[in-house]
């Protein structure tokens, strides 16, 4: 690294802490946890997706691409299906019943004791993903620049705890604004640089690429065990991003913070928008990326050397070549056809970027590429230390313990921020130490899986089954998650992304018999459930009325 690129990365440090800084004068818990309801849809949408768009994502879809095709191109067209959900069920419910947590909807429409499962369920997902996505970007950031994965994950985390701390919500989307600039202009840069780069021009790394590849843009093969088949992707992704942008307290506490209702919806197109112009360009990455490493595979020998510490794996050692006498490098210096295919079978393609980048980009574009990266975590970290605290505080302190809740409103700042350290620092520990459970697109879809697809199943039954109970509900998701978590262990060869539908399809037909079962139960009641019909049609029947 050059003293340039040094000097990139502390002036953005520093400026983060900066907008800590001046968002944290005269704080108030509205402000802290809504931004005083004021913000516009340029921030609402460009912060929902820098937020949920992550480091996870930053360093998957190049590494996706470069190893296992272009199938994931699959996950624009699940958020595409699943768009007009949020923008004409989730986002009107939420905005019409004036709720301060996603959650604050469950207790009207069922109980409190659904409330808090419910929020205690995404407060577990949403800290196990914070881990899995800080963790995914210090794999890179730790390998250019040639220092350890603890220690970035450490500063990164102290400074992202620090200016949420200060600046509360309004800090935090406007730093994911810049976050995102940022990281879609390092995308550009990288992108021009390999083309740049490349001698065959764009035709010959798109040959390249595809060249001896099969099913590189969709496989429908009905299999458990297919990486990112794409029956898995169309199914899980679009519950996933229905889960991630309608039940999730990180999105819709950006909704909440908006003017109105249009205004969120407006921001949540924007984000709409702003995915599609993104993931091609990671993929496009990727794709160069593998031209790249294809016509100089010696670039990637010193990254299978590291990982082998010396010994070649059992199926080079077995081979009729059998590299005796020779040391690792030594092998794939003269073996080069034999380097892609390692790389893969070693699950190193995640390291295809920071090799590229540590060995060909110009001082000052490297300390970009780090800030990117560093701008992808920590927009995980802040809004999911933030929106956590929001849960803990709404839905469990004020709900349950409302005689802690002070008066003072210094006080109950200072009680936000305090909490905002406390689970920051959880959330660090985590982080150094979920390096052990796989790559990192299944670190990130183990972690929320489980949780989110039950999640997910309580607002649908919430919202459309208007004889769904109390006691379905909560029986429902519990078994949900529960099952789909022993799945998880049980079957560690099914690709991932199929336990959002398992964990979703179990708590809705558990729920739904349970409260069949159970319906006589229920306490009669004058009043119509909080269904999402209810609550459109009386909107209009009470301005009807009005008028």
């Amino acid at each position: 690294m050059h003293l340039l690129d040094y000097g990139v990365i502390l002036a953005y440090l520093v400026f983060t802490v900066g907008l800590g800084f001046y968002f944290g004068r005269n704080q108030t818990r509205k402000e802290f946890f809504a931004a005083g309801n004021s913000m516009g849809w340029l921030p609402v949408g460009l912060s929902v997706m820098a937020t949920l768009f992550s480091s996870n994502s930053f360093v998957m879809y190049p590494s996706i691409a470069y190893g296992s095709g272009l199938r994931i191109w699959l996950f624009l067209v699940a958020i595409s299906l699943m768009a007009p959900i949020i923008l004409w069920v989730f986002i009107p419910i939420y905005a019409r019943l004036n709720c301060q947590t996603a959650y604050e909807y469950l207790e009207r429409r069922f109980h409190v004791s659904v409330r808090s499962l419910a929020s205690g369920l995404f407060i577990f997902l949403r800290i196990g993903w914070m881990a899995s996505a800080t963790y995914a970007a210090s794999v890179v950031l730790a390998n250019v620049m040639q220092v350890s994965q603890v220690s970035v994950i450490v500063v990164l985390g102290i400074v992202s705890i620090f200016y949420t701390m200060l600046g509360g919500l309004r800090a935090v989307m406007w730093t994911d604004v810049i976050q995102f600039f940022i990281f879609t202009l390092t995308i550009i840069l990288t992108l021009g640089l390999i083309l740049n780069q490349t001698e065959s021009g764009i035709s010959g790394v798109i040959s390249t690429y595809f060249e001896g590849r099969s099913n590189v843009l969709v496989d429908f093969s009905p299999s458990m065990t297919l990486e990112y088949g794409s029956l898995a992707l169309l199914f899980g992704l679009f519950l996933e991003g229905l889960s991630a942008f309608g039940a999730d307290q990180v999105a819709v506490q950006r909704y909440i913070s908006a003017k109105s209702e249009r205004t969120s919806q407006i921001g949540f197109m924007i984000n709409i928008i702003g995915m599609w112009t993104v993931v091609p360009g990671l993929l496009a990455i990727g794709i160069g990326l593998y031209s790249h490493y294809h016509q100089f595979p010696e670039e990637m020998v010193s990254v299978l050397a590291t990982e082998l510490n010396g010994e070649l794996p059992d199926w080079r050692t077995d081979a009729a070549d059998g590299g005796k006498g020779m040391t690792v490098p030594e092998y794939y210096e003269s073996y080069p056809q034999y380097v892609a295919e390692d790389v893969r079978a070693l699950n190193l393609q995640d390291q295809a970027m920071p090799q590229y980048v540590r060995l060909h980009f110009p001082p000052g574009v490297v300390g970009l590429f780090l800030v990117a990266l560093m701008a992808a975590v920590m927009s995980s970290i802040d809004s999911g230390i933030h929106s956590v605290t929001t849960a803990l505080m709404v839905d469990f302190r004020d709900r349950h313990f409302a005689h802690w809740k002070p008066e003072n409103n210094k006080i109950e700042v200072l009680q936000d921020r305090a909490l905002v350290v406390l689970i920051g620092a959880l959330s660090i520990f985590l982080a150094c130490n979920v390096g052990d459970m796989g790559d990192v697109f299944a670190i990130g879809k183990k972690v929320t899986a489980g949780f989110g697809g039950p999640l997910l199943a309580v607002f649908i039954l919430a919202l459309f089954f208007k004889n769904t109970t109390t006691r379905g509900v909560m029986v429902g998701t519990l078994s949900g998650a529960i099952i789909t978590i022993s799945l998880m262990y049980a079957a560690p060869d099914w690709f991932s992304v199929w336990f959002w539908p398992i964990g979703f399809g179990l708590t809705m037909v558990i729920g739904l018999i349970v409260s069949v079962l159970t319906k006589s139960d229920q306490s009669s009641s004058a009043e119509e459930p909080l269904t999402f019909w209810n609550v459109i049609w009386g909107r209009y029947k009470n301005k009807d009325e009005r008028e």
